[in-house]
């Protein structure tokens, strides 16, 4: 079955069932692979994109009930958001394999709270596992990139 889906500012069209996973065409048949598969039931964050701007977890999200939404996906950033600056500058990542999907939530985060205090950080990106356990760096350049983004 065709599907049409509206994936970073461009329309796509995919051959796929209606209740096939988002994660599972971005990265099977769009080559769309910053996405990460990381549990499968939407627990880790690993997948996160956003969905008409709040993030979702594409692992659990099927393409049937995205008919007029806008997914962006973290190459939808294009490198070019102050968080991926802010992930750079810190020295975020250690295995970097739950990245995307950490960007993904925080990105969702400061467009919605620009200026957000420590509980509006933790309760955003509670849903999203670091195995490496990069937290406080992770908060720390959320609290950098917010400083840009405010700006």
């Amino acid at each position: 079955m065709a599907a049409t889906l509206d994936i970073n500012g461009k329309p796509v069209t995919v051959q796929a069932a209606p209740e096939t996973p988002l994660l599972w065409v971005l990265r099977d048949e769009l080559g769309l692979t910053g996405t990460k598969y990381g549990c499968g039931i939407a627990q880790c964050g690993a997948c996160t994109v956003h969905a008409n701007g709040a993030a979702i977890r594409s692992c659990q999200a099927p393409i049937g009930s995205l008919a007029g939404v806008k997914i962006t996906t973290i190459e939808g950033l294009a490198g070019t958001h102050p968080l991926q600056a802010a992930w750079v500058k810190l020295d975020v990542p250690q295995c970097g394999y739950c990245q995307s999907g950490q960007i993904m939530s925080a990105a969702a985060l400061l467009a919605k709270t620009p200026k957000p205090a420590d509980g509006d950080i933790d309760a955003a990106m509670s849903g999203n596992i670091c195995r490496c356990g990069a937290y406080q760096r992770i908060r720390a350049a959320i609290k950098d990139a917010a400083g840009v983004v405010a700006a």
